[in-house]
């Protein structure tokens, strides 16, 4: 039989006609593909899918429009240019990745100097605290000490320490409003 005939036959479900269809187009298939992907195995897969197609949309096929052949091949052609598509989009999207990797995106350059100029407009605020409020706030803000701590750190009283510290930060929010 022919593969058109077997095509329609395909096409009303006959699985005894597919399998007959598919000893006469798997070589052909299979070449092509093969040509179009280049991979051995992804060529066996894309002509699996693409036999497959044929045996699910067999109807669709129009023996008025060209042979059973052509109409399996097409199908075979656009599967194979499609995995290739896809297979050149992946390594591109890959690519891209790998190079926002390695270059830093605008945003985070951008954050990374902002950063920059608030602490040298932090440093620059504390150098104007006295000697004793710059410590206690340092203490207390870098270092991570209780005011009880810093106290003891500095051998002053407790409500000393507090009350330079609230000058120093008042100062330092005064300093640092003028930065915004």
């Amino acid at each position: 039989m022919e593969a058109d005939e077997l095509l329609l036959l395909v096409a009303g479900g006959d699985q005894m006609a597919f399998e007959e269809l598919y000893g006469l187009v798997a070589g052909p298939v299979f070449g092509l593909v093969r040509r179009v992907v280049r991979d051995p195995a992804q060529s066996e897969e894309v002509s699996q899918e693409v036999l497959l197609e044929t045996w699910r949309s067999a109807a669709r096929f129009d023996p008025r429009r060209g042979s059973a052949l052509s109409w399996i091949l097409t199908l075979a052609h656009r599967r194979a240019v499609d995995r290739v598509r896809s297979a050149r989009a992946a390594g591109e999207r890959e690519q891209r990745e790998a190079h926002r990797a390695h270059h830093p995106a605008f945003d985070q350059v951008t954050e990374e100097v902002e950063a920059g100029l608030e602490r040298e407009w932090v440093r620059r605020c504390l150098e104007r605290l006295t000697e004793l409020q710059r410590q206690s706030v340092t203490l207390a803000y870098y270092d991570g000490y209780t005011y009880r701590e810093v106290a003891e750190r500095l051998s002053l009283p407790l409500g000393t320490v507090k009350t330079r510290m609230r000058d120093g930060l008042t100062r330092l929010r005064e300093c640092l409003g003028g930065a915004a």
